[in-house]
């Protein structure tokens, strides 16, 4: 029995000690790829997948009648995505019309009314002419009968008789250039008048292109190609202007990652250098990808309190520099890749500069 023990014991201890060396092996083999890669790669894992996810939001109110997306559905540019009850907005566009059809018609109105007083106002012209001719015979009219008078040829009376038909010619010359002076100031009035409408008709038509715009802002359509996101609306839903009501995510941009390096890791970074990213959720596949930028300031700079360590409470803390890095390669391969996933970024120390 005690024999039986001892074999037990010795079995026990044997695979123990595999064990050990097996597990002293795995963690030397792993120190190995540690230290391997810390010295050939400058690395980190606080990376995220970025992309351009814009808001679709409505230029115009209203209640929605269609809406011909679902989620994470593929559009193209220019398909439609929703659709709003525009009849509001025709109505306002043919009430502008009507306004500036009225307001032409105003126009032509003044345009007859132009016409009618410059034919008055060259017949005023004319009797001014023929007034003026009546006057100066008249005033010669009178010189003779006053050199008659007074060589005591004519009477008082006939002098006075030639003496008031001057004076009523005279009135009526006076009153001639009056009516021609009126006609040609009427004339002016409603030149300015015309000058009032025709601002009028620019308003307007100004208005019905912006009441247009708002017509065609009842059908919303896709700016770019790319996928769209979360739905928040439903067919029958009263919307505002303003109001987001999908998310889509855009195709035809780059697709970048935020690799948040800490500050003693930049000191050789530089944009074009290239780097090696594994996501986690696909930890057998590396993509490629390269430096197009260093953010100008750390983190926490840009963030909505920054530290202030003037304040006597100062303790140091390595900081983080936003990295920014273009995923390269097919763009099958690169939509694999889903905005906010987590990754990491290997940056090979052999490229480095001097």
């Amino acid at each position: 029995m005690k024999k039986k023990y001892i074999v037990s014991d010795r079995l026990i201890t044997r695979i123990t000690g595999w064990m050990a060396g097996i597990i002293v092996l795995a963690m030397a083999v792993w120190g190995f790829q540690s230290l391997r890669s810390y010295y050939l790669f400058e690395q980190t894992n606080d990376a995220q997948v970025q992309e351009y996810v814009n808001p679709v939001i409505s230029r115009a109110g209203g209640f929605i009648v269609a809406v011909k997306f679902e989620e994470n559905q593929l559009v193209k540019k220019g398909d439609t995505l929703l659709v709003i009850d525009n009849q509001e907005y025709t109505l306002e566009v043919d009430q502008t019309e009507a306004a500036i059809r009225k307001a032409q018609a105003q126009l032509q109105v003044l345009d007859a009314n132009i016409h009618t007083l410059e034919k008055t106002a060259s017949a005023a012209q004319s009797r001014i002419s023929g007034a003026k001719a009546k006057v100066w015979k008249q005033e010669l009219e009178y010189k003779r009968y006053k050199e008659m008078y007074d060589d005591e040829a004519a009477t008082k009376q006939q002098l006075e008789d030639v003496q008031a038909t001057l004076d009523i010619n005279n009135s009526d010359y006076k009153t001639a250039e009056e009516n021609y002076g009126a006609a040609t100031a009427h004339i002016q009035d409603i030149y300015a008048e015309k000058a009032v409408v025709q601002a009028e008709i620019a308003r307007l038509k100004a208005l019905r292109d912006r009441r247009s715009l708002d017509v065609g802002y009842t059908v919303i359509r896709a700016s770019y190609d790319g996928r769209m996101g979360r739905r928040t609306v439903e067919v029958g839903q009263m919307i505002d202007a303003g109001e987001t009501l999908a998310y889509i995510v855009n195709n035809e941009t780059d697709k970048w990652v935020v690799a948040n390096y800490k500050e003693t890791q930049v000191e050789k970074m530089r944009i074009g250098d290239t780097v090696n990213i594994i996501a986690d959720a696909f930890p057998d596949e590396q993509f490629k990808g390269t430096i197009i930028s260093l953010s100008p300031a750390t983190g926490s700079s840009f963030s909505l309190l920054p530290p202030d360590n003037s304040t006597g409470n100062y303790v140091k803390i390595v900081q983080r520099v936003p990295v920014r890095i273009r995923v390269d390669g097919k763009r099958a391969d690169i939509d694999r890749l889903k905005v906010g996933m987590n990754v990491n970024v290997y940056l090979p120390k052999k490229q480095h500069h001097g």
